[in-house]
Formats: C-alpha cells, structure tokens, sequence
C-alpha cells in the first residue's frame, strides 16, 4: 500500500445507534446538513439529474426522483428547489426515503417550514426496496455498508430507476481525513459528527474501489469522478437511455 493511502476500517457510527439521545442524533443532522451544504452536494445531485433526465424532449414530461437514506432531509429539499428551477418538466416529484422515524419527523418539519414540495417516508431500502422512479439518488450513504449491502442497495436503485443513478460520497484519503477532522471541529458544535466524520472517511472507497463495486453488479459505463471536497461523484445510466 502506498504510504500516502489509508486503510479502509469501519467502525460503527454513533448517528446510526438507535439508542443515539434526540438532542444528539438532531445535533449531528444539523451539522450533517451544513457540511452537505458547503460541499455542494445537492448541487452535483442536480447535475446528474439533468444530465440523465433533462434532454430536449423531456420538456413538459414530469420527472419522479427518490433520494434513497435522505437523513435530515436538507440534500432533499435543496435538491428539490434547485430541479424545479430548472423549469424542464412539468411537474417534480421527490420523495426522501430512510429507515430512521426520528430523521424522517425532521425532513416534514423542514419540508413544512420551508414550503417544499418534497415528500418523507419510512423505509428500509435494503429490505424493502427502493421505490419506482425516473432517477434514484443517494448521498453519504454507500460508506455506510459492506461490500455485499452496498450491491445490494445499487442493484435495487438500478433496478427502480427508469433513468439512472446519481450518487455522491466521500473518498478515502488522507486528505479527506483530514478535511473531516477541520470541518467538524470548525463548523460544527456537534460531538457525534466529530466522531463520525473521520470514521466516515475511514469507511469510504476510493474511486478504483467505487469503480469495481459498480461493475461488480454489471452498471457499467458510469462516470466516477473525484470532485471538492474529496467526495465522489457517480452517474450510471440505464440501458436504453444513452442520447
């Protein structure tokens, strides 16, 4: 291994005990949510939406988006502000989907506060399934999971996406590492993102290995390219949809 690489460890994340204190788990999104917003995550998202979804002819189709372990609910809403500007389709619809009730009560109470249209539902992707949609996004959430769990939920979003898959994670690195390290300590208050976030890093791929796990259950042809800060930015596009 070079002496500049890590080696990839997975530590259990306090955010996903479910014996996590309220205060806490809503102290973490918080901070979750103003991390995701300086890395421009809904931002990318969006670009891949438009890249799979947005052609010539889809002007005044509707366009049915599921954000798969939504969390906060922050990426959701944004993602969904920034689609409906796009003015493409005639309608969006987005629907955050996880497995956490307390993170799903916090994406309404956004969702409400704000005004956005996106829409909240418990569910468990890995055993129930990723719901039927034109494209299936996901954020942050692949370093979450095994190798065997993370086929297993990119197969149920390819399988669901009529359009594609757009996904962006963090990249196993020293550099990475070390941005969690300064952006939790910095910009957060918040003791279990400061925890989380390097051990985040630790459990993420590089885009070689991102690379191999999408072929390893036939989604080739994505496009995986690093992007600020350290994270990774995935576009695979279903068979029948190249123009």
């Amino acid at each position: 291994m070079p002496f500049w690489s890590i080696p990839r460890v997975r530590e259990p994340e306090l955010m996903d005990d479910p014996a996590i204190a309220e205060a806490d788990h809503l102290r973490a999104l918080v901070a979750l949510g103003r991390i995701n917003t300086l890395s421009l995550t809904a931002a990318r998202l969006a670009a891949g939406v438009v890249a799979l979804a947005g052609g010539q002819e889809d002007r005044g189709a509707g366009l049915e988006v599921v954000d798969v372990a939504s969390g906060g609910g922050d990426v959701t809403i944004d993602l969904a502000r920034r689609l409906r500007g796009a003015s493409r389709w005639r309608s969006v619809a987005i629907t955050g989907i996880d497995i956490s009730p307390r993170a799903i009560e916090r994406s309404q109470d956004l969702a409400a506060r704000f005004g956005s249209p996106a829409t909240f539902l418990l569910r468990d992707v890995t055993a129930q399934g990723c719901p039927s949609c034109d494209v299936a996004v996901s954020s942050l959430f692949l370093h979450h999971l095994d190798d065997d769990d993370a086929r297993q939920l990119l197969r149920a979003m390819a399988s669901a996406a009529r359009r594609g898959i757009v996904i962006s994670d963090l990249i196993r690195s020293p550099a990475g590492l070390f941005l969690a390290f300064f952006a939790t300590f910095f910009l957060t208050g918040s003791g279990v993102a400061r925890v989380d976030g390097p051990r985040s890093v630790r459990a993420a791929r590089t885009p070689a290995e991102y690379r191999a796990l999408l072929e390893s259950v036939g989604l080739r042809g994505a496009t995986v390219r690093r992007v600020w800060p350290e994270r990774v930015s995935i576009v695979w596009r279903a068979e029948g949809e190249d123009r």
